[in-house]
């Protein structure tokens, strides 16, 4: 009998302990350190030395990371590109100042905006290096689904009779600063009654190219505490505010078969109450259902999988009125669309939060961190078998996972 307890215990306890660095048949990118690291599988390598690095992003094929080599103070960021295939990092221009770059959805060319002015890269012995210009006057941009346009915003004008609307133009890539190649794609027109914005910024693509959401952003104050999700079609011929959110560009996920947007609504630069878990479905934007139940606020938002959605939650915390802003610890939560069935899904302990829900193939990852700490694990769920496991220990912020096209 004594035997048996014990064997109960041994198994319970396996159970409920985490699993660390389990095999994984995952590829990322992360940051440790300020420096840029590879993990495929189980195995990791390190990628710089000596380098202060962030935002890097996959090529189509995944031979190449592009990233940006700044400094602790914020006054300098380089372009550089790692590339795989021959182990090493370069830049692909002398000196490519930039904080905006994206690669091509259909090849290993590289879009960047350096002052304003659109460039892309050209290729040399199979690598990208070098640079044409494509445009000028560029507040942000995304390639098209095609691979071979650009869907541009050029910041509003601030005329004696206020602000002037938010031009979006389509521009194609080999259109090397010829006016005549760009061409109008929509106007939003804004003012401070109803939608007033002058920028517009992270264009998100819908999984078949049919709509195309982005922020319509205020004047710097103001957007810290609200800005306009609006959604356009391809054509530029239908447009549709959908609600107020902050300005985090992962607050905002298209499903991965259906129009459907999920955003965090709510306005209020804190965390602590007013922050909703809402789907929109388009072409019908009234079509709206909200998913946080009464006394929690939901912080970020991923598609598990058509019919469910993964969401941060936390208990609202709407006793704060003043001094250093709360910790808000959220787990993550399943929510079954069609059901409506909702459930805590992560654990963290104590003083920890799970933030940057991903979902790749059929893993769930998350980042879980202890409060006033700066650095975390990365955790996975495998959706086969519904154990954690720890898969990365000890990194700045959540990875970037190569995806297969």
């Amino acid at each position: 009998m004594a035997i048996r307890v014990l064997l109960f215990v041994i198994l319970i306890c396996f159970q409920n302990s985490p699993m660390v660095n389990a095999e994984v048949s995952l590829t990322a990118t992360f940051i440790r350190d300020h420096q840029l690291w590879l993990k495929k599988g189980n195995q990791e390598t390190q990628l710089t030395k000596d380098q202060y690095v962030y935002s890097p992003k996959w090529s189509h094929d995944g031979r190449f990371i592009a990233y940006i080599d700044g400094d602790e103070q914020g006054e300098k960021s380089n372009l550089f590109i790692y590339d795989l295939k021959e182990k090493e990092s370069y830049q692909p221009y002398v000196t490519i100042q930039t904080s905006d770059f994206k690669w091509s959805p259909v090849k290993n060319q590289l879009a960047y905006n350096s002052g304003g002015v659109l460039n892309v890269t050209k290729e040399k012995n199979g690598r990208p290096n070098g640079f044409e210009n494509v445009s000028l006057g560029v507040s942000d941009f995304e390639w098209f689904p095609n691979g071979k346009e650009f869907i541009v915003s050029s910041q509003a004008d601030l005329l004696p009779t206020g602000w002037g609307p938010v031009q979006l133009f389509r521009i194609p890539v080999d259109a090397n600063l010829d006016a005549a190649k760009v061409k109008p794609f929509y106007t939003i027109q804004t003012n401070t009654s109803d939608l007033f914005a002058i920028s517009a910024d992270y264009f998100k693509w819908s999984f078949d190219g049919k709509w195309v959401s982005f922020l319509a952003t205020p004047t710097a104050s103001w957007s810290n505490d609200s800005n306009t999700l609006c959604v356009l079609s391809s054509q530029g011929d239908q447009f549709q505010p959908i609600g107020n959110m902050l300005g985090y560009k992962d607050w905002m996920k298209w499903a991965p078969s259906a129009n459907q947007l999920a955003y965090i609504s709510g306005e209020g630069r804190f965390f602590v109450e007013n922050k909703k878990a809402k789907i929109a479905e388009m072409p019908s934007s009234t079509q709206q259902k909200e998913y946080t139940p009464e006394g929690y606020v939901d912080l970020d938002v991923e598609w598990f999988s058509p019919d469910a959605v993964i969401v941060a939650r936390a208990k609202e915390n709407k006793e704060w009125n003043e001094g250093p802003v709360p910790t808000m610890f959220t787990a993550l939560y399943d929510i079954h669309l069609k059901t409506e069935e909702q459930q805590q899904i992560t654990f963290p302990k104590k003083n920890e939060l799970d933030v940057d829900p991903q979902v790749v193939e059929s893993h769930l990852t998350w980042f879980r961190i202890k409060e006033k700490e700066h650095k975390g694990n990365v955790w996975v769920k495998d959706a086969s078998n519904g154990r954690d496991s720890i898969w990365i220990k000890n990194v700045d912020s959540a990875p970037i996972f190569y995806k297969k096209k």
